[in-house]
């Protein structure tokens, strides 16, 4: 009889090897199977010839799961591979999805999601302390809910004054809606507020960049960026000349300078 499978959902972390946690690295060095988006796949380099690597698009995410599922339904210990942590727009809820609608036997495997570092974080680490305050986290993406979804919860998460964590904020597909979301943020956020557009944090190409609202724009961001919009209680702190401004949200809302 065949060992029974095992199911195991991890996330790389945003970039550099060393926020890969022990956790997760144990599962991908147990795995038989890795399945996931080909270029988190590549991120993995050579694996072992014991191993076997799935690839596939990154908008199969279902397909991709339930690929994982038969996998492990027949023994196998499989790993599905998503950046950052995989329960923030990312394979988990995939998983579970399609083990919601899928074979009734999938609900009795061993499946279990090892916690990652998620983009947000660590871009609010290079950047100081911007998630110090209350803060909320929203894909700009509409392949999956409508637009008309998106900026409804814009509005009222701005309204509410959480700082706002963009994920997917664009796209060659979807050119239009940064730009979008930064008028409606300056419908109730002051000018002077500190956007930080954070791309590809923890790879060689890194890039961060803090301006005010009032200068913020679509063209600062691509389809490795993400973006925070500061609440009303974000702060700057200046440093020498030539030097990024620290960016952070003291915990006391509205506390004096």
């Amino acid at each position: 009889m065949s060992a029974p499978g095992r199911l195991v959902i991890v996330g790389l972390g945003p970039g550099e090897p060393h926020w890969l946690t022990p956790a997760a690295r144990a599962a991908l060095d147990g795995a038989s199977d890795l399945i996931g988006y080909g270029p988190y796949l590549d991120r993995l380099g050579d694996l072992r010839p014991d191993q076997r690597r799935h690839a596939s698009d990154n908008r199969v995410e279902l397909e991709r799961a339930r690929h994982a599922l038969t996998l492990a339904a027949e023994g196998r210990r499989v790993v599905v591979v998503s950046g950052g942590d995989p329960g923030v727009f990312a394979m988990a809820a995939a998983v579970f999805e399609a083990v919601e609608g899928g074979d009734p036997a999938w609900a009795g495997l061993d499946i279990h999601v090892e916690p990652g570092v998620t983009a947000m974080l660590a871009a609010a680490a290079r950047a100081g302390a911007p998630l110090g305050g209350d803060f909320c986290a929203i894909s700009l993406s509409d392949n999956l809910k409508p637009w008309e979804v998106l900026e409804k919860r814009l509005a009222a998460a701005l309204s509410a004054d959480f700082v706002i964590c963009l994920y997917n904020p664009i796209s060659r597909a979807r050119p239009w809606q940064l730009g979008r979301a930064l008028a409606i943020a300056r419908e109730h956020r002051a000018p002077e507020t500190p956007v930080i557009f954070a791309r590809a944090v923890g790879r060689a190409d890194e890039k961060l960049t803090v301006v005010p609202l009032a200068e913020a724009a679509g063209g600062l961001a691509d389809m490795a960026t993400l973006v925070i919009i500061g609440a009303s209680t974000t702060r700057c702190v200046l440093r020498p000349a030539g030097e990024r401004p620290w960016v952070y949200t003291p915990r006391s809302y509205g506390g004096g300078r």
